[in-house]
């Protein structure tokens, strides 16, 4: 193993966002002034700890060269998959070009744009002697409740060992990889890179982050990450 790892990012972008009712994909709605995803690489391409970053498009995707990162020196692009997992994993072959099995990869939603530099810079502190990884996330707040197909009430779930799962979630290289393509062989439906890691039986490590780190799924959730942009008082923000 590496004793001096480095760390490099892994974006999945090749949903096509159907809930949102656009004529192009979400991660290229416009967001104060910029498509969502060059928020969303920008504080990976800006921080000095990250290497590179391997994104995973559609194949037709015919966006992606028209953003401002398209033909960055530290941006590797790859065909992404059916599913989400499919993509990380052609993420993650490409980086293993020229990254080590030990290194670290951050996968990152390429529809979080709101992720804050001191969260990346807290999940990055906390991890690097950790045996597994893990991921960003915060405590479940509100109440929680199980309902049947009917959405009737069946219960309520206690919340206090619940927590929101968010990205990026940190793994090595080669633990991910492992895990993605067990999950797969194995047919089991994966949502998050950390739950593949789960299925080998490890526990990754939550590091609490801020609650504005959403993900762009519907329409109204661009106006709320303009204010938390704003709010963050982002560089280029009025741009």
């Amino acid at each position: 193993m590496s004793t001096n790892p480095k760390y490099w990012a892994a974006i999945p972008a090749a949903g096509v966002g159907h809930r949102m009712g656009a004529l192009s994909p979400k991660q290229y709605l416009d967001l104060a002034g910029r498509p969502v995803i060059e928020w969303s690489l920008k504080l990976f391409l800006d921080h000095p700890q990250i290497s590179g970053v391997s994104i995973a498009l559609d194949p037709e995707d015919r966006f992606w060269p028209q953003t401002a990162f398209a033909d960055h020196p530290r941006v590797r692009r790859v065909d992404g998959g059916s599913e989400r997992c499919h993509s990380v994993l052609n993420a993650l072959d490409l980086l293993a070009q020229e990254a080590d099995a030990a290194d670290w990869v951050l996968v990152h939603d390429a529809a979080r744009p709101c992720l804050r530099r001191d969260d990346l810079d807290r999940l990055l502190a906390a991890l690097p002697d950790h045996l597994v990884g893990g991921l960003l996330g915060v405590p479940v707040r509100d109440t929680m409740k199980q309902v049947t197909e009917g959405s009737a009430v069946r219960r309520t779930v206690p919340r206090d060992a619940l927590w929101h799962a968010f990205t990026p979630q940190m793994f090595r290289l080669g633990l991910l990889h492992q895990a993605l393509r067990a999950a797969l062989d194995q047919d089991r439906s994966v949502t998050d890179d950390a739950s593949a890691v789960e299925l080998l039986g490890l526990e990754p490590r939550l590091v609490e982050g801020h609650a504005d780190n959403i993900k762009i799924t519907r329409p109204e959730d661009l106006t709320l990450a303009d204010f938390y942009l704003r709010q963050q008082g982002h560089p280029g923000h009025e741009r």
